[in-house]
């Protein structure tokens, strides 16, 4: 069905596009008549004048280009009737038409007093100043031609373009193309010679899928595809090799291809926002990542691939189903943040504490399934912020009294025994501090109980000895 409307479309286009050409040769005739105007009152305006006027106009002939110096007089003077356009056909040429205006067969409307014309632009656009299809495919033309790096179109296209003319891939030396906030629904595989081109940003559109072309972009470096009806990916999206940035958030995808393992530049990967249950295992190779947001999807867990990623310094998962994280988390040796609140979490593995780089840690709303953090969270040396609320946490591991760089903690909504909550209200310090003097007294009290222990061994072992010695002297 959307082949069909594209195709329909198309066919649309084609008809603006021959309208166009119409404009193109209407505004040359304008020039024409323009001259003969002057060469017939020559005395009104100077020769030199006419001249740079003559070559700007030339050179201008596209619409939307005009010059403001000739004032609000030739701008009430400077007209165009179309009236004529149901009556023409748009393969003549130039000359054509000079010699119909010359016999009187076109309407002499139009009326040219200055030659410095400005060309009605609501032919190529809306009201609302939004591009028409004829104003894109004339700005691609002229981007075409100029060498322009850089096209920038966000939300200007207008409402009922929903797919891009094939001329786009005339722009091969298009550095950044930003088509972001339209309604684009297809890409046509004309995108795939875009062979410059290293930033594409298509975010806020309604795209269904993406052409197979896409993988020729090899010198693709950030895609943002965020907020549109993507279902699924092409598999030759592998072949972006280079890419470093990839946005996938707020779109309809159940899966990722196991190819994503081949983005081996990658560094930001977000898929927030889908309808994912699992992560490919492939993930493990993208050993460049630093950032992996997957929030708001139906995650049952983690592979243990991503806790053998040591450049991964940002991991966020929040609103999933996850149960256990990887046990080899150990690994992640450059963590600074981890986010797994608002899930199904029953534990955290000891590894964790490990990753002794952590700053923040927010293992918050796992409500009935938490019950302890890990024994050994006092490993966790950098520890800024600890968000654990709304939980089953009873008590703090006895470590606690370690975190000397704590200065955020939230563990309200949990049946707090250790420490008690008027230490609690005083803030994250007073409670590593409360711990760490809890953990001094059991030592004490613990000390004494070891001295009459090897007091006692010591007594029974030196009875023995003279036992031992009694018996000796009596067998001598």
């Amino acid at each position: 069905m959307i082949h069909f409307q594209g195709k329909k479309q198309k066919e649309e286009a084609l008809k603006l596009l021959d309208l166009e050409a119409v404009h193109l040769l209407f505004d040359a005739l304008l020039q024409r008549a323009s001259e003969c105007v002057q060469s017939h009152s020559g005395s009104q305006i100077s020769k030199s004048t006419s001249t740079s006027t003559t070559k700007t106009a030339t050179s201008s002939l596209s619409p939307g280009f005009y010059n403001e110096e000739s004032g609000k007089a030739s701008e009430a003077l400077s007209t165009k009737d179309d009236s004529y356009l149901k009556k023409s056909k748009t393969s003549f040429s130039v000359d054509d038409i000079g010699a119909k205006f010359r016999a009187g067969g076109v309407s002499s409307a139009p009326r040219v007093l200055n030659p410095t014309l400005k060309p009605v632009t609501t032919t190529f656009a809306h009201d609302d100043g939004k591009l028409s299809l004829i104003k894109l495919a004339s700005r691609i033309e002229l981007s075409a031609k100029k060498g322009t790096p850089e096209l920038i179109l966000p939300g200007k296209l207008s409402d009922k373009i929903e797919w891009l003319p094939d001329s786009i891939g005339k722009l091969s030396s298009l550095i950044k193309l930003d088509l972001s906030e339209n309604r684009l629904v297809l890409l046509p595989d004309a995108i795939g010679r875009l062979s410059s081109l290293q930033t594409l940003d298509l975010h806020a559109n309604k795209l269904q899928e993406l052409p197979e072309s896409i993988g020729n972009l090899l010198n693709l470096l950030h895609l943002n595809l965020r907020g549109n009806q993507l279902t699924s990916l092409p598999p030759t999206i592998s072949s972006l090799v280079r890419l470093q940035e990839l946005d996938l958030s707020s779109n309809g995808l159940s899966v990722l291809p196991e190819t994503i393992g081949s983005l081996v530049c990658l560094r930001q990967l977000n898929v927030e926002t889908n309808d994912l249950e699992e992560i490919p295992h492939t993930i493990g190779r993208c050993t460049c990542l630093k950032e992996l947001h997957a929030d708001y999807n139906r995650l049952k867990a983690l592979p243990e691939a991503v806790g053998r990623i040591e450049s991964l310094e940002i991991l966020t998962v929040r609103y999933n189903n996850i149960k256990q994280l990887p046990t080899t988390m150990a690994s992640l040796s450059s963590l600074r943040e981890l986010d797994v609140s608002f899930n199904e979490l029953e534990s955290i593995p000891e590894s964790l504490c490990f990753a002794t780089t952590l700053v923040k840690m927010d293992v918050s709303n796992n409500f009935a399934d938490l019950q302890a953090l890990p024994r050994s969270i006092g490993n966790l040396e950098m520890l800024e912020e600890l968000m654990s609320n709304n939980n089953q946490i009873r008590a703090l591991p006895d470590s606690f009294g370690m975190l000397t760089r704590l200065r955020v903690l939230n563990v309200e909504g949990n049946p707090l025994v250790v420490p008690p909550s008027d230490v609690v209200e005083k803030g994250a310090q007073a409670v590593v501090r409360y711990m760490a003097d809890l953990v001094a007294r059991r030592n004490v009290k613990r000390q004494p109980a070891k001295q009459k222990k090897s007091w006692a061994m010591w007594f029974f072992s030196k009875s023995n000895k003279r036992k031992r010695s009694l018996v000796e002297y009596a067998k001598a």
